[in-house]
């Protein structure tokens, strides 16, 4: 994951860059709706075409950036 310009730069489950231009409304879904006591629940979560697993590894990441 980089910052680039205020955005940041994740990959998907491909491995392809995604952009999140707004993380803090991505980072407040996947905490609502992705999460469990805390922790990645291993959900798919899909935005514009795209798939993100939502592992411990991948939460934590996004709680850190």
């Amino acid at each position: 994951m980089a910052k680039k310009n205020n955005e940041f730069i994740i990959q998907d489950d491909n491995g392809n860059d995604y952009t999140v231009n707004d993380l803090e409304n991505f980072r407040k879904h996947i905490i609502k709706y992705h999460s469990i006591n805390g922790r990645g629940d291993n959900s798919l979560h899909i935005e514009d075409g795209r798939n993100f697993t939502v592992s411990k590894k991948f939460f934590d990441k996004i709680l850190s950036l």
